[in-house]
């Protein structure tokens, strides 16, 4: 037996359930193994892809090793989905209690306790970290070396004094915040993803940087919590990869919620000023926050000496084929680090394809994959397959639409806003869907399934959805394109039909 590789990182603040968490996933005493002289598969990052890898070749029977250098559960657990929908809940609490008066309930102010909503979310977190957990990876028959990988040759990779060889390898390494080239930014204390979640006093001024998915998710978060936010963005919407009706009625409720923004918007620098974090506009707008967010984009971690392997990469990752495989034929890649959809249910997905494709000769293929995505902002917004602007250049496919306001489920519960729109062909296949609503990624998933299996929405439009349910929207849909079978010659043969049988 070799000494521990890697101290565990310390997480702040330093409570009860934070010690927790860094137990389970990097424990203080864990002591590396004894090498296997060869093993089937080496997992190199232990997020939601390298689990997956980890876990499902070992339940198959073959010897696996995985290697983590941080905290496993990787962000989605520790720094991201988890924390992040943790805080979302608390914004939509204080949110409906503030919206109660509008059906008829009294309130008096919301306050929200910031510090306990924090700890709340620090005890979910290290709550679910057991499922992740360097033990439960043990008990699986999986040798866990925590510490830094760098590969050593085509099939060999370095941990500490560990030299693990292999026949095949996945790489998981996922992703970290990128900051953008600005002047002062360094110095200023911007805060990533990765110290957003350590905070334990509520910022009554939040800056934050990106207009994206993350950008508008905590700015919109912390807004419901009490703090001032402001959201800065060089594009001319929020969620400007969503198209623009989307946008639009995210970047309404934002306003709503009481999110000052500049869109449009240059930064030519930052400074500080005591406490004060300032954003310097081109404009000579000075915005001054306790805090600042910075929320621009993700950059894939590829610290592995790639070179060495020979694995091909850009800076955008890891570059792999439609069957995950990278230049060297040994070594897969999955998850964030290859620059693709960078979703927690992608890189579950494409993991299962390395096991296929890296250990049974399969030749499944990440392009076959349906991955729909989710923004969990109020109103959320989830889509699947082809954009509008993508089904639009098709002439083969039409657009059905219907607004939330249209269903009775959405007059009853107040939710006027928000549609389902679906993209189909003649025969009612579904090419693409968006939904802008609330618990728009759960009214999500029966599109999805529909576009997996072949589901028409003929068939949709035939089943019976339960009344009065958001789910309705979706229904409602699938009768709009069941209409357009009526064509005028049928409409007549059966006028001409239902005279002769009076």
């Amino acid at each position: 037996m070799s000494a521990p590789l890697l101290a565990p990182p310390l997480l702040l603040p330093d409570d009860a359930a934070n010690r927790a968490l860094v137990a389970a996933v990097h424990p203080a005493d864990w002591v590396a193994p004894t090498p296997a002289d060869r093993y089937n598969l080496v997992v190199i990052g232990g997020g939601p892809a390298g689990l997956v890898a980890a876990f499902g070749a070992a339940g198959m029977g073959a010897k696996v090793a995985l290697v983590e250098r941080h905290l496993l559960g990787g962000d989605c657990l520790n720094l991201g989905c988890v924390p992040s929908k943790a805080l979302i809940a608390v914004g939509h609490a204080a949110q409906a209690v503030r919206d109660a008066a509008r059906l008829g309930v009294s309130t008096g102010p919301v306050a929200v306790d910031f510090a306990a909503a924090m700890a709340r979310m620090r005890k979910i977190r290290a709550g679910i970290a057991p499922h992740d957990s360097a033990a439960r990876l043990a008990e699986a028959g999986i040798d866990v070396f925590l510490g830094s990988a760098a590969f050593t040759g085509s099939d060999t990779v370095q941990v500490g004094a560990s030299s693990l060889r292999f026949a095949r390898c996945c790489i998981a390494t996922g992703a970290r915040a990128a900051l953008p080239p600005i002047p002062g930014l360094e110095a200023v204390g911007a805060l990533t993803n990765e110290g957003i979640f350590s905070l334990t006093e509520r910022p009554d001024r939040l800056t934050v940087v990106g207009a994206g998915v993350i950008g508008c998710e905590l700015a919109q978060a912390f807004a419901r919590m009490g703090c001032a936010v402001t959201l800065i963005d060089q594009s001319d919407r929020v969620l400007p990869r969503e198209e623009p009706e989307a946008s639009a009625l995210v970047q309404a409720r934002l306003q709503a919620d009481g999110v000052r923004l500049y869109l449009g918007a240059q930064i030519s620098g930052f400074a500080r000023e005591g406490d004060v974090r300032v954003t310097v506009l081109a404009d000579g707008s000075r915005i001054l926050g306790d805090q600042l967010l910075v929320a621009t984009g993700r950059l894939p971690n590829l610290d592995l000496d790639l070179e060495k392997a020979g694995v091909a990469y850009t800076r955008a990752g890891i570059t792999v084929d439609d069957q995950l495989r990278t230049s060297n034929r040994r070594i897969y890649a999955a998850g964030d680090v290859i620059g693709q959809a960078q979703f927690t249910h992608a890189a579950d997905h494409q993991a299962r394809i390395v096991l296929r494709n890296a250990l049974f000769f399969g030749r499944a293929r990440v392009s076959g994959l349906v991955i729909p995505r989710v923004t969990f902002t109020s109103p959320e917004v989830a889509a699947v397959g082809l954009s509008a602007e993508d089904a639009a250049r098709n002439p083969n496919l039409t657009t059905y639409s219907v607004g939330m306001v249209e269903t009775d489920r959405g007059r009853t519960d107040g939710e006027n806003e928000g549609y389902c729109r679906v993209f189909a062909d003649s025969k009612g296949r579904i090419h693409g869907a968006v939904i802008v609503a609330a618990q728009a990624g759960e009214l999500l998933s029966p599109l999805t399934l529909a576009m997996t299996q072949g589901v028409t929405l003929g068939q949709i439009a035939g089943t019976i959805h339960p009344y009065p349910t958001r789910s309705e929207l979706i229904f409602r849909v699938a009768s709009a394109w069941n209409r357009t079978r009526l064509t005028p010659t049928a409409l007549s043969l059966m006028t001409r039909l239902l005279a002769w049988r009076r």
